[in-house]
């Protein structure tokens, strides 16, 4: 089939049985078709597809090898044009596909593309995992095109137009299956969470765009699997932050040196300072927000912040000065990191001043930043 929709499932029988009758029914007729694969799901996923849903591929794991190491599993085995990333719990409708795939067929220089995503709950309102596309600021934090910090907005039609972003969630994305292998997949180092962001970031590196396909809505009940009370969860995304800056960061510093200063040994070096700086800058950030967790007695949320720097220390991989000198030399002409926001959003968005993102001011950038040294 031209076009795998793969369900990663972890004990999501519930979620199962409400929406995978209507996604299936989605791509009846279609040069497409539904996988479901199962991280040794415990409830009674399996059991369901086998009597319901028998003609359905499924693939089944050992053990939980988590959003990252169950998707690597799941793609590294499909053979498809494009790959849709999609979470068991998102309602869609019978025209959700046909838009996504029309524009890799048509936009050879797209590597991601994903629909609008919308509140289960809230019809009208756009959903809190990505919303009509994703931005980042220049410490890390993501926000998105209707949805900023928890400020989530009603669809007006006011994202209504196809443009580049920073990220697509991982809730709902198409990428080209090619792309997806010759980048190596998720990284598994980050097992849930964010992981489609640094997806999303390597893609751009790589040359291509990731775009908002505004054409195809789809409703997310979102928390299905960790609530966003959960330390786990926390922890997660304060590690996975950091492996992310420090997969990314120096390479797209070093692209805006490069541009002004064309000596790719000196733009790494220079990459691979600013990005180290910015790190540092947001682990004293972080160090905030757990000196508040503790003030608060909130003594998970603090063991959750201090466990994720640790474990990032053990975990992190230091950039390589060849490795990114290299990169600049074959990838200064074609690489544009879009979406990248050069403030600090969460004040901005605290003190109520708005992000505008139609025709994006300079503020936002078609790479990091006119000039590395402006970081």
């Amino acid at each position: 089939m031209k076009t795998a929709v793969v369900i990663l499932n972890w004990n999501g029988e519930k979620f199962l049985r409400k929406f995978l009758p209507g996604l299936a029914a989605s791509v009846r007729g279609k040069d497409a078709e539904v996988i479901v694969a199962d991280n040794a799901s415990t409830d009674g996923s399996m059991r369901f597809l086998e009597y319901e849903f028998p003609k359905i591929r499924t693939i089944r794991f050992s053990r939980n090898y988590g959003f990252t190491g169950g998707y690597n599993r799941a793609l590294f085995q499909t053979e498809s044009e494009y790959f849709v990333l999609i979470n068991s719990d998102i309602e869609v409708t019978e025209g959700w596909l046909d838009p996504l795939v029309e524009w890799m067929d048509t936009h050879p220089e797209c590597g991601i593309c994903a629909p609008k995503l919308h509140s289960y709950h809230e019809k009208d309102r756009f959903e809190y995992a990505g919303a009509a596309g994703g931005y980042i600021d220049r410490f890390g934090y993501p926000f998105c095109r209707g949805r900023v910090l928890k400020k989530v907005e009603k669809d007006t039609g006011q994202y209504d137009n196809p443009v580049p972003v920073f990220w697509a969630s991982g809730a709902c994305l198409m990428i080209r299956s090619g792309l997806y292998r010759m980048l190596g997949g998720l990284d598994e180092r980050f097992f849930a969470h964010q992981e489609e962001i640094d997806l999303c970031w390597r893609v751009q590196l790589a040359g291509y765009t990731v775009v908002t396909v505004p054409g195809s809505t789809v409703w997310h009940v979102g928390g299905g699997t960790l609530p966003s009370g959960s330390p786990w969860k926390l922890y997660l995304n304060f590690r996975n932050n950091l492996l992310m800056l420090q997969n990314n960061l120096a390479a797209t510093y070093a692209l805006d040196f490069y541009r002004d200063n064309p000596n790719p040994r000196k733009a790494a070096e220079e990459g691979i300072r600013l990005a180290a700086k910015t790190i540092r800058q947001r682990m004293v950030l972080d160090g905030c927000a757990a000196a508040v967790y503790l003030a608060t007695f909130r003594f998970r949320y603090f063991n959750a912040v201090i466990k994720a720097h640790r474990d990032f220390r053990k975990m992190g991989r230091r950039p390589d000065p060849e490795a990114i000198s290299g990169f600049v030399c074959g990838n200064a002409g074609k690489a544009t990191v879009r979406g990248f926001y050069r403030k600090w959003m969460v004040p901005r968005a605290l003190a109520g001043k708005k992000i505008k993102f139609e025709n994006p001011p300079e503020d936002f950038s078609g790479s990091s930043s006119g000039k590395g040294g402006n970081h």
